[in-house]
């Protein structure tokens, strides 16, 4: 049940006393950065400082801005030389971040992902597929190290190429599969035009989910189709990458491994702390990392922690899952409104098939939001009423979520373009 039971239940306490001992070390030794060196300096603080973990917030908060800004070099507390891998992220909203891991910092991380995937129940005698981005993209790597830690077999095959993942699972009796939910979606036709039933013909038990967000109700269709237990996980690369979260069997929220980082939950825009079951900006310190510590990093990802213990015995917190970022939210009308909850109503109406898109334009100067939606097969027999009823529904249990009323036009199965990697759902035509 435990992958190292005295660190997943270890008493809270003891648990904060270590992790106050852990952040005065990575305080100390952040200080040797040129970033938080600096940083201490304007902000009339020094490791002494630090002597709760309430003093935590005597820290400023760093932000992606401030990666980019001391590229490349800037945050490493450690020589050049002592690093053995680099890792970026997408550079999708501006230059790329990187962060640089020494040898002791990549066997710390994998332990946790192999932590995370004993947890679920995978063991050495599974058959590990993983379908994710390898190279800079951390979601990769950061798994297959867990897994060969672990001791299962991996299958390195990375993403895309569907018909060819479909054969190994298949050839190779694949138990485990690590995969974006929104392409686990879209591979369910796949199989269905292969004529392969992954309930009857693989013996896939359990599917790991991570790299983007999504609902309960695509957790749940992933799983009826598939016939597996689909586990939540949390990482951003900032923070190593995959593991940072993780969902037991429970299924009840994601334990934060808090003998690894220290977690806070903030207001985005008054930047102070909020209650426990409150939602807010997730917040993350790193605690043993030593080539590149990272303090009080604002994720802009939304989530709140979920109060109580948890059933499985682990003592670490839990977090719900992400319901979407600071920076993807839409504004429509005045209205502020989340992909993630347009996904959340679309998975709950029978008929409607696996992807969407999500269209912001403008008419006469007034903001337009327009969903397309692959509706099923049966639904383009002729029958007109039938869909009308269908699009119909699916306007009436956006607008009471939403609250505006947007155009919603259906279309067949595979008609709107699909990504292997994470879903592109949001195209804002507005003018600027």
């Amino acid at each position: 049940m435990y992958w190292e039971k005295d660190s997943e239940t270890v008493p809270v306490e003891t648990l904060k006393e270590l992790q106050l001992k852990w952040l005065q070390e990575t305080v100390a030794h952040a200080a040797r950065s040129h970033f938080y060196g600096k940083r201490f300096a304007e902000a009339g603080i020094s490791p002494a400082d630090i002597t709760s973990l309430e003093d935590l917030s005597r820290i400023p908060f760093t932000t992606k801005d401030d990666l980019r800004e001391d590229w490349p070099y800037g945050f490493l507390a450690l020589p050049k030389e002592d690093m053995v891998r680099m890792h970026s992220s997408s550079g999708t909203t501006g230059r790329a971040t990187v962060i640089f891991h020494t040898q002791e910092d990549i066997d710390g991380w994998t332990d946790i992902v192999a932590r995370s995937m004993y947890m679920t129940g995978m063991r050495r005698s599974d058959v590990f597929q993983n379908m994710m981005t390898y190279a800079l993209f951390t979601g990769g790597l950061g798994f297959h190290y867990g897994a060969e830690k672990l001791g299962a077999l991996v299958i390195p095959i990375g993403a895309g190429n569907s018909h060819r993942q479909i054969q190994l699972m298949c050839d190779f009796q694949t138990t485990v599969i690590h995969i974006i939910p929104s392409y686990a979606l879209y591979l369910t036709t796949v199989f269905e035009d292969l004529g392969v039933d992954p309930r009857r013909d693989t013996h896939l038990k359990i599917a790991f989910l991570g790299a983007e967000p999504h609902s309960e109700h695509s957790r749940r269709r992933i799983e009826d189709f598939y016939g597996v237990s689909a586990y939540n996980s949390y990482g951003l690369s900032e923070m190593n990458g995959p593991g940072v979260a993780f969902e037991c069997p429970a299924q009840k929220g994601m334990h934060i491994w808090e003998d690894h980082y220290i977690v806070e939950i903030i207001d985005p825009v008054t930047q102070k702390p909020v209650e426990d079951g409150e939602e807010g900006e997730l917040v993350l310190t790193t605690l043993r990392r030593r080539g590149m510590p990272i303090l009080r990093y604002r994720t802009k990802d939304l989530t709140r922690i979920i109060p109580g213990t948890c059933e499985c015995g682990r003592t670490h917190r839990r977090i719900a899952r992400i319901t979407g970022r600071t920076d993807d939210m839409m504004i429509v009308k005045g209205v502020n409104i989340f992909p993630i909850q347009i996904e959340r109503q679309l998975m709950e109406i029978p008929g409607v098939g696996t992807n969407f898109h999500i269209i912001l334009d403008q008419e006469d100067y007034t903001d337009r939001m327009i969903v397309k939606v692959e509706v099923q097969k049966d639904y383009f027999t002729g029958d007109l009423k039938q869909l009308e009823a269908l699009r119909r529904r699916i306007v009436d249990n956006l607008k009471s979520d939403i609250l505006i009323t947007p155009k919603v036009e259906l279309v067949e199965p595979n008609t709107l373009p699909t990504s292997e990697g994470k879903a592109v759902r949001v195209f804002d035509k507005r003018k600027k």
